[in-house]
């Protein structure tokens, strides 16, 4: 305690305290100069000139090699560049290069406050609902990837609508088939926008709370969302005329267009 009674009395740690006032910004600042900070970094000064007094004091009286060997049996890994520490100090520097020495990462640097301000947007059509809502990021009511092989209930639904679709209509069993499957599943009925707190009308879809989706929403949002944009071969622009080439010949039509990016025989020509 006397040792670091000593070095504070030495120190321009009390010198540096003395030249720094704070002070407390009010609400009316705000936007002002006066709210802005005149700091650009953490000082390189510590703050805690005790800190390490044993270490230096051995260092002196051993030397460096003595004192690299003494740590190195005493310590584990005493050249951790975080001390062990669960947060880093302001100073730490961590290399991130084997081949540049000097391309250190600092911790908190460039410091959160002299970044911009953050640019939430209001609208944007990337959320999936045309930017009306950019809290909601609901993600499976527009999930068609996954809509006929994540769902249990809705497995296969498109293949059992077409089956459906080619057994007789009149028949009574198969209205009755038809029925039931444009019923869906029964389950996930969602409350109808009633909560614990009385009726909510806030989103009539139903799907922008958990407790209030139910499975007729999702399926009409995942209609709403089916890809439009299915890409077409290349081929596809001339079938009239490679079917006609076939057709010429009297040869079986083969699947789609060939000829397109064939390998010249040159190419195919061993080099060694």
């Amino acid at each position: 305690m006397l040792r670091a009674t000593q070095v504070l009395r030495n120190s321009n740690f009390k010198k540096h305290t003395a030249e720094v006032t704070a002070k407390a910004v009010s609400r009316a600042d705000l936007d002002t100069p006066a709210a802005k900070p005149t700091a650009t970094a953490a000082p390189e000064e510590t703050m805690m000139p005790w800190n390490g007094w044993f270490g230096s004091f051995l260092k002196d009286k051993l030397g460096d090699e003595k004192y690299q060997k003494v740590r190195e049996l005493i310590l584990y890994r005493p050249d951790n560049y975080t001390g062990f520490e669960q947060m880093p100090r302001p100073n730490t520097k961590l290399p991130i290069s084997e081949k540049d020495p000097n391309l250190m990462h600092k911790f908190r640097h460039p410091s959160p406050g002299s970044q911009p301000p953050v640019e939430l947007r209001e609208t944007d059509a990337s959320f999936g609902n045309a930017g009306d809502d950019p809290y909601d990021v609901t993600y499976y009511k527009r999930d068609t990837g996954r809509r006929y092989t994540s769902d249990p209930t809705s497995l296969h639904r498109d293949l059992e609508k077409i089956k459906l679709e080619l057994l007789p209509e009149d028949d009574p069993r198969v209205k009755e088939a038809l029925e039931e499957f444009e019923k869906g599943p029964g389950s996930s009925p969602g409350n109808k926008g009633v909560f614990a707190t009385g009726k909510s009308g806030f989103d009539p879809s139903g799907l922008r709370a958990t407790m209030s989706t139910n499975w007729e929403a999702t399926e009409a949002s995942l209609d709403a969302n089916m890809p439009d944009h299915l890409p077409t071969p290349t081929w596809m622009a001339e079938q009239d005329e490679i079917v006609a080439w076939y057709e010429e010949r009297d040869l079986p039509v083969s699947i789609g267009g060939t000829g397109y990016g064939n390998i010249p025989i040159g190419a195919r020509v061993a080099r060694w």
